[in-house]
């Protein structure tokens, strides 16, 4: 699956798609809800109905062999009157279960970068993504994934996702060519909702989106995607991924073309306003 984030951001599940990893964080937060859970009196059978979830899911969260969704985490706090234990448990966990080992060292940059720099000219990017886009990109992944399987990979696509919300002083640039949309990957209401949702966030102030256009025939990132980021010491690095793996660059003389190329495709995609009245013109006939 392209770019592991089943579409651009982030190589989920361990060597294509496992459950994540167990860590420390993991088996820590399970045993806090395994405590609420019994503090209650509740069986796993009792408890899973009331947060949604199924019993086994419950099972993996408890055994830290599964990072747990942001909605159970909000329902567990209720159902168990946590007094916001789980939430502020939660919010320790390592985000680097579910990703795959060749992409961990970017998404730890990635979380305290001060600007993120995105080109896709495959699939909507990770970060981008609706839950119905990455479902179906789960659904259609090769090997085929298990229930259990999509549903660790879309509650660690969705923890990534945290970072559009949760750093407001970083500047998110993405690039997408116009045929991603044209695709219509899923039903009908897959792209509406994807396009609805690229909209929403093109209106924050730190989120800038630019579609590339068939009509420009050539342009600076004809090599492939690629992503940039710049840290808080004003250091760049890049990374490019391929089906089955990603390139991480440090070297400056490299990430310097890469910069380059992305400069002249943002002079080469429509403005930001274009981009939105050309995304509101898809939506519309959709």
């Amino acid at each position: 699956m392209a770019d592991g984030t089943g579409g651009g951001g982030a190589p989920l599940g361990c060597g294509g798609g496992g459950e994540p990893e167990m860590s420390d964080s993991l088996k820590a937060f399970g045993e806090v809800v395994k405590a609420f859970r019994k503090r209650a009196r509740l069986t796993q059978e009792e408890f899973a109905p009331r947060v949604r979830y199924s019993v086994p899911t419950v099972a993996s969260i408890e055994q830290g062999r599964r990072f747990p969704p942001p909605d159970f985490v909000e329902r567990a706090e209720g159902v168990l009157d946590a007094f916001g234990a789980l939430r502020g448990a939660a919010r320790h966990l390592s985000r680097r279960p579910g990703l795959a080992s060749w992409f961990r060292q970017w998404a730890r940059l990635e979380e305290e970068a001060v600007s993120l720099y995105t080109y896709e000219c495959r699939l909507i990017p990770g970060l981008l993504q609706t839950e119905a886009y990455a479902r179906t990109l789960f659904v259609n992944q090769l090997p085929p994934l298990g229930d259990e399987q999509i549903e660790a990979q879309w509650a660690a696509r969705a923890e990534r996702q945290r970072l559009l919300r949760e750093r407001p002083n970083t500047a998110f640039s993405f690039i997408l060519e116009e045929h991603l949309f044209l695709r219509r990957t899923g039903e009908a209401e897959v792209t509406e909702g994807v396009l609805d949702h690229v909209l929403a966030l093109a209106e924050q102030r730190n989120i800038e989106v630019q579609v590339m256009p068939l009509a420009q025939g050539a342009h600076a990132g004809l090599a492939g995607p690629m992503q940039l980021l710049e840290t808080s010491e004003n250091r760049w690095f890049a990374y490019n991924e391929g089906q089955r793996g990603g390139l991480f660059v440090s070297e400056s003389k490299e990430t310097s073309v890469l910069q380059m190329r992305y400069a002249r495709m943002r002079s080469q995609a429509l403005s930001l306003d274009d981009s939105v009245s050309l995304l509101r013109q898809m939506r519309g006939a959709l």
